[in-house]
């Protein structure tokens, strides 16, 4: 593909590790407060819109990786250039470049939120911040291989979640979850649609795509991971439904959290707040991913090394950062990361595949004519 940025051989990384680099993009800060939000919508038929959002989401990335065959060495950013040209192309790839800035933003702003509500109320979310982004740094300067391995690891983290969080199953009241369907399938669509936030991180497959070896395997290992994640979130929606009362959950802006500080053990009385000092290697290869993932599209307009990028890249989200203080402000940057992320991933997809088909047809015909 002549739009094909080169790959060095020795970042290439075998298909059974996009499994955790997929789950672990999904899982992120979402998983701290996904469950109010789906609640107002489709009360305690919450964890049908998650099953809903995930057909979905498999439906998207079968999709996705349809487009990416059909460009086997080009990721999305070439992909645009392949089909709308150069101009129009980098148009595309900087919305794209805007995106994964913006998932990068908002993940790291959510969790200095977290730390200095649960942890550390006084300390300043300016340092807080400062010291993520030389922790990620850190990591984007050791390449993708790095990235990949830090997710690897991100998910061994996550396995002690749905376990430890069985703990408060001791208080839930399974009859809590009926009637089963009796809300209207429009506030249960709602209800999908308001687990955007919370779900999209599956389409870095659209970047990651040209560093798998085993490009016919790539399908089997994304499904497995979405597989995964529906499992860890469903289970945690079923448990906050059987907890929590209905008032209650409307009122609790970070359910799972609030689910760990009743856990007690006779050697760690404050459990959250050890889940959210060790969430920071969970939320890691988020801001990892997303910041390389600007990085891809970056290099195709400007010839910049990937050191000065990410201090240039990090500079410029600290600033951002600055702007971004109260609850209001990060509610309402969610709501339209939330909004833009559903176009970016649930709709996009089927405008991009639709055109890429047309064109190939079109090149067909005229090779044949």
């Amino acid at each position: 593909m002549k739009n094909a940025l080169p790959v060095n051989e020795s970042q290439l990384i075998n298909a059974p590790l996009l499994f955790f680099i997929v789950n672990a993009c999904q899982i992120g800060v979402g998983i701290h407060g996904f469950q109010r939000l789906i609640y107002q919508d489709a009360k305690q038929d919450a964890w049908i819109s998650i099953l809903i959002s995930f057909v979905f989401a498999h439906f998207l990335i079968f999709i996705m990786i349809k487009t990416l065959e059909m460009f086997p060495s080009n990721d999305l950013y070439g992909i645009h250039e392949e089909i709308f040209g150069k101009l129009i192309g980098n148009i595309f790839n900087c919305i794209y470049i805007f995106y994964y800035s913006f998932a990068f933003l908002v993940n790291i702003k959510n969790y200095i939120e977290v730390i200095n509500v649960w942890v550390f109320p006084n300390l300043s979310s300016t340092f807080l911040g400062a010291s993520l982004l030389i922790v990620v740094i850190y990591a984007f300067n050791g390449g993708f291989r790095v990235i990949a391995g830090i997710c690897f690891f991100s998910f061994i983290f996550t396995l002690w979640v749905p376990s430890i969080l069985f703990i408060p199953m001791k208080y839930s009241d399974i009859n809590q979850l009926l009637p089963v369907f009796d809300n209207p399938i429009k506030d249960i669509l709602k209800g999908a649609y308001s687990m955007t936030f919370t779900i999209i991180g599956f389409e870095i497959i659209n970047v990651v795509y040209p560093y798998v070896k085993e490009k016919n395997k790539v399908q089997k290992y994304a499904h497995l991971s979405l597989l995964a994640t529906l499992i860890l979130y469903l289970a945690i929606m079923l448990i906050t439904l059987t907890y929590f009362s209905g008032p209650q959950l409307e009122k609790t802006i970070w359910a799972t959290l609030n689910l760990f500080s009743i856990i007690k053990f006779p050697f760690i009385e404050r459990v959250e707040i050890i889940t959210i000092c060790l969430w920071m290697i969970i939320i890691l290869p988020n801001l990892c991913l997303f910041a390389w993932s600007a990085h891809r599209g970056v290099i195709r307009m400007f010839n910049i090394s990937a050191k000065k990028f990410i201090w240039i890249f990090s500079s410029i989200i600290l600033i951002c950062m600055l702007f971004i203080k109260s609850r209001t402000q990060i509610n309402s940057i969610n709501d339209i990361f939330s909004q833009f992320g559903f176009i970016i991933v649930f709709v996009y997809p089927l405008f991009i595949y639709l055109i890429a088909l047309i064109k190939k047809s079109l090149l067909k015909r005229k090779r044949t004519n």
